[in-house]
């Protein structure tokens, strides 16, 4: 055991994914089996920068009965937030401006009055990016891959990704028969802004006729063709899968809201800008369902819970190791650690080369560029 250590804490940021409860539980327990304490931070880091909004004072001890019966929760029960990045946090000026101040030394001076030895950061890019700054400012971090997206680089998958794509392919399920029956164009759109892992994966799961991902800029004459030459085959209806970071061939991605301080841009839309153009296109009748948030929230599949429960423990066997400025990546046969400095700022699309894309043209499946 690392005698080094004698109190660890938690933290959640970026957007909630299932899972994160597994892994709060799975590192609260393997941590206190060693006789350490464990924190857990309210909303990323606001728990340290605004004690006075909680009535425990924003952290607060983990014990077993506050991390009982959690693993199959969604959502998280330290709260996350994707605002107020302490590297560059924005504050209000006396005159009304905005302008961001670098706050990691104020949470380096918790650590050290609180007598903290070390923090386990959950979260995707974002966290993992502060996370690697406040390691190389001598904090001792872990840090534990989550985003629904799946495009955390140097990990095999993410926990919340086989959640959000089992439960996009369920949609696609009941929408077969509606858009069978009314013989319809439904277009789903799904989250993935850079990166087009739950399109992909859940539209060959779910039989989509077309699927559209950031990595391949599409031409919607050619999804039109394909929706022809399914009518032509006595097939009348037609699914199309969108992510939301799809991009046009001579277009663009769609905008919802653009970056702002403090604020990563926020996409949506593309579903709408498809099913317009299919519909001027074929003339049949089209539809839009955005799934949107709804992919974040709910139980975690058996899968993501035990990808969750591992990381956790892995993060806290990382410590104990001595390791510090990782991520626990989970690989095949174990779990890796990795450079933080190696993950973040990078993301992980899907690979144009892979067996999983490949299997979708095997199988015919439109992908907007042939």
């Amino acid at each position: 055991m690392n005698s080094s250590i004698r109190r660890v804490a938690i933290c959640t940021g970026g957007g909630d994914a299932p899972g994160l409860n597994a892994v709060i539980r799975a590192a609260t327990i393997a941590a206190m089996g060693k006789g350490w304490e464990v924190y857990g931070i309210r909303e990323g880091f606001n728990g340290i920068f605004f004690p006075e909004r909680y009535s425990d004072g924003g952290v607060f001890r983990l014990t077993r009965d506050r991390v009982r019966g959690i693993t199959h929760l969604g959502g998280t029960i330290l709260g996350t937030t994707n605002k107020g990045n302490p590297c560059h946090f924005p504050l209000k000026m006396p005159d009304g401006t905005i302008r961001e101040v670098d706050r990691t030394d104020e949470i380096l001076e918790f650590f050290a009055k609180r007598e903290l030895d070390a923090l386990i950061s959950v979260g995707g890019d974002g966290s993992l990016t502060i996370a690697n700054a406040l390691a190389e400012k001598g904090l001792r971090v872990v840090g534990v891959p989550k985003t629904i997206d799946n495009d955390l680089d140097k990990t095999f998958t993410t926990f919340g990704f086989d959640t959000a794509v089992a439960f996009a392919t369920e949609c696609l399920d009941r929408l077969h028969s509606t858009a069978e029956s009314h013989q319809r164009v439904m277009v789903v759109e799904v989250m993935g802004r850079y990166a087009g892992w739950i399109a992909l994966h859940a539209g060959i799961s779910g039989s989509a006729h077309t699927i559209l991902i950031p990595e391949i800029p599409f031409d919607l004459d050619k999804v039109a063709a394909k929706i022809r030459s399914r009518d032509l085959h006595g097939r009348m209806y037609s699914l199309v899968m969108v992510a939301e970071g799809a991009l046009p061939r001579d277009g663009h991605r769609m905008l919802a809201a653009a970056a702002e301080t403090g604020h990563a841009e926020r996409l949506g839309g593309m579903g709408e800008l498809v099913a317009k153009g299919l519909q001027e296109r074929t003339g049949k009748d089209t539809r839009v369902v955005v799934l949107g948030h709804l992919l974040r929230g709910g139980s975690p599949t058996s899968f993501d819970r035990l990808a969750a429960l591992r990381f956790g423990a892995a993060a806290v066997r990382a410590l104990d190791e001595g390791q510090r400025g990782v991520m626990v990546a989970l690989a095949i046969n174990g779990v890796n650690y990795v450079p933080l400095a190696e993950v973040a700022g990078r993301m992980k699309g899907v690979p144009l080369d892979g067996d999983t894309l490949a299997t979708a043209r095997d199988l015919g499946i439109c992908m907007g560029d042939d």
